[in-house]
């Protein structure tokens, strides 16, 4: 036996495997395919206060060992979702994570404000501070305006939930922002929101994604992901890693606790292989099982670096 138990401060988790929010659908659309109970956690599509339309379309689009999204955040809204979402995972018993957007600071607080009345239900808050493809509060937004720190800060005063800032590249020096997060109440961080990209259909010569461009995740990030995952734990042992970005199969699953990652979300594999989460969770059993190793916490942090002559 392999003991995949994953403790990150007051919480914990049967294994490290998660799901990237956005991924996954919305409540049970996964459910004829995938036991939830057997996952470590799920991590719910981006809320907002409101309902979202979303963006027009098309805005999904293959691209070379990835994919561009440029969904623009649809959906019902915090209401439906402490209605209608929040009594299906408990009911499951399934730790749920629940990743929230604001258009303003204001808006992160009232919904971490309201979500701390089901903390009993809920493991954990994801701040998303860095969706590239929503005309209000993305990126952009958030980076040229710094507000990173005073979102995070709006979040804390409202609430007693672990909080994961979630961060891309796009907002500058990783590194500084994590630190920044960190400093303004945050307990953990997820490592990496997608990249934005683009793509052109060369016929109409039209961007292949209404809005121009998306958000790029698969494979084609995953080294990215898995650098900035290794930095930021070098730089912040203590704090927890969520770590995303193209973890397509266990074998990349071992890189990233190699890396230090605390837990794993599966994303675009989800499209491809409905079944990717439990793949990957039983190649890491096997792994395990393998090598040896009893304890999940003997693989992570465990990269062992050249020396220099």
């Amino acid at each position: 036996m392999v003991d995949l138990t994953t403790r990150i401060g007051p919480l914990r988790f049967k294994n490290p495997i998660t799901v990237a929010s956005g991924t996954f659908g919305v409540k049970d659309e996964y459910a004829d395919y995938v036991d939830y109970r057997k996952l470590g956690a799920v991590i719910a599509k981006t809320i907002t206060l409101h309902p979202r339309k979303g963006n027009p379309m098309p805005r999904i689009c293959e691209t070379p060992a990835g994919m561009l999204n440029a969904i623009g955040l649809q959906n019902k809204g915090l209401r439906d979702f402490v209605e209608d979402k929040i009594p299906y995972f408990r009911k499951r018993k399934i730790p749920l994570i629940v990743n929230i957007a604001g258009e303003s600071t204001k808006e992160f607080g009232i919904l971490a404000k309201e979500l701390d009345r089901y903390k009993k239900s809920i493991a954990a808050l994801e701040l998303n501070l860095s969706c590239p493809n929503i005309e209000a509060g993305g990126v952009r937004a958030i980076r040229e305006g710094r507000l990173i720190t005073k979102t995070i800060e709006a979040v804390r005063k409202e609430t007693q939930l672990f909080i994961f800032a979630k961060l891309s590249p796009e907002l500058g020096d990783v590194l500084e922002t994590a630190k920044e997060a960190i400093r303004a109440g945050a307990d953990g961080l997820s490592l990496i929101n997608t990249i934005r990209g683009m793509a052109i259909h060369i016929e109409s010569r039209k961007p292949r994604l209404a809005v121009g461009t998306g958000g790029l995740s698969g494979p084609a990030i995953r080294p990215i992901a898995l650098r900035y995952v290794y930095e930021i734990k070098q730089a912040l042992p203590r704090v927890s890693v969520i770590a995303s970005g193209g973890i397509t199969t266990w074998q990349d699953a071992v890189e990233f606790l190699i890396a230090g990652a605390d837990l794993l979300a599966i994303g675009t594999a989800n499209f491809v292989n409905p079944r990717a989460t439990l793949d990957i969770l039983e190649g890491l059993k096997e792994y395990c099982l393998k090598h040896h190793i009893k304890r999940i916490g003997e693989i992570r942090g465990s990269l062992v670096t050249h020396r220099r002559s």
